[in-house]
């Protein structure tokens, strides 16, 4: 069956098109039309399965009722869950959420911010990558509610939400040294964002503030987007060349780079060497002996995104910036 169109609707009602217009939104009230046709034109809308175009209808409302979600990397365990949880949390609020991965590529995160735009979505959600500067500050200045998670951009003026990256850090660190170990190695990655540079700055500080000398050779940074044979190569040579006795993953991706590396030349995880990685992973539960972790406060970061966007989409004057930093759970796992 084909579902009718709004003249159609109007037609079998015997009321104007307008009239029908004005009750798909939400107007019928305003407009004093009268609670008998609201009824039969809704009874005729449910029957025929009419679904009003929504992008014609945010050119008629001035909303979409859409947020754009711009994310690092959809295939992500982290980006993944937490852009679950979002879209959960915005559909309960009437709210739909598109999103679309950068891959840490400045031109890419351009080309989406342009397609939201004439999406015409009603905010935008953004894990942003240096060089997009300026095009969140174009959104912002023409009025588009933003909020920025888990990494920063300093320069920008506008509300965040993410994790104490450092803190994490440096308490994993921190438990290693407890442990009684003394060469910890941190494999992490070059992209130049604001969380991964919190994750070497605790590293090194907790080196530090233990009287342990901070070594070069036992930092390896991995090249974003290099082949995963590549990674496991530059692990590989870090722990066969080193006489490490613990190490910390600033990513989960790299992590089970880690334990595939672990399992190949035959070294457990051990009293004799530890392994903690940055976010959670099924993987890490699954493994022989499970992996201890830093797991990052996914739900309370969706939640204060979620309740941000929502109270600016609702204000009709641009509210105070806010920035808000979760702390995040060491968990020592066997």
């Amino acid at each position: 069956m084909k579902s009718l169109s709004i003249k159609d609707i109007a037609v079998k009602a015997n009321v104007s098109i307008t009239t029908v217009s004005f009750i798909i939104n939400g107007k019928a009230k305003e407009k004093s039309i009268s609670e008998a046709v609201i009824e039969k034109v809704k009874k005729i809308i449910e029957e025929s399965g009419y679904k009003p175009n929504q992008i014609a209808r945010s050119l008629r409302t001035g909303n979409s009722n859409i947020i754009g979600l711009i994310i690092e990397d959809i295939s992500n365990s982290f980006f993944s869950r937490i852009a679950r949880l979002i879209e959960d949390k915005a559909y309960k609020k009437g709210y739909k959420i598109i999103y679309s991965s950068t891959e840490n590529s400045v031109d890419k995160a351009k080309e989406l911010i342009n397609m939201f735009k004439s999406r015409k979505v009603d905010a935008y959600i953004i894990s942003p990558i240096k060089g997009i500067e300026e095009d969140i500050q174009m959104l912002i200045d023409d009025g588009n509610p933003v909020i920025l998670f888990d990494r920063n951009l300093p320069g920008i003026d506008t509300s965040y939400v993410g994790a104490d990256h450092f803190n994490a850090s440096y308490q994993s660190v921190e438990s290693f040294i407890k442990q009684g170990k003394k060469n910890i190695a941190l494999v992490t990655t070059d992209i130049d964002v604001q969380q991964i540079t919190e994750r070497y700055e605790g590293y090194k500080k907790a080196l530090e503030d233990n009287g342990i000398p901070y070594n070069d050779d036992l930092v390896v940074k991995i090249h974003f987007n290099q082949e995963e044979a590549e990674t496991m190569d530059e692990v590989e040579k870090l722990f066969k060349t080193k006489d490490i006795d613990a190490v910390l993953f600033a990513t989960n991706y790299l992590a089970i780079s880690g334990l595939k590396v672990l399992k190949q030349i035959n070294k457990k995880i051990s009293d004799e060497f530890s392994v903690i990685a940055y976010d959670d992973h099924e993987a890490f539960e699954l493994h022989t002996p499970s992996v201890s972790v830093v797991q990052q406060p996914l739900e309370e970061i969706a939640e204060n995104v979620i309740k941000l966007i929502l109270k600016q989409l609702s204000s009709k004057t641009k509210l105070e910036n806010q920035k808000i930093i979760i702390p995040a759970r060491l968990i020592i796992r066997e």
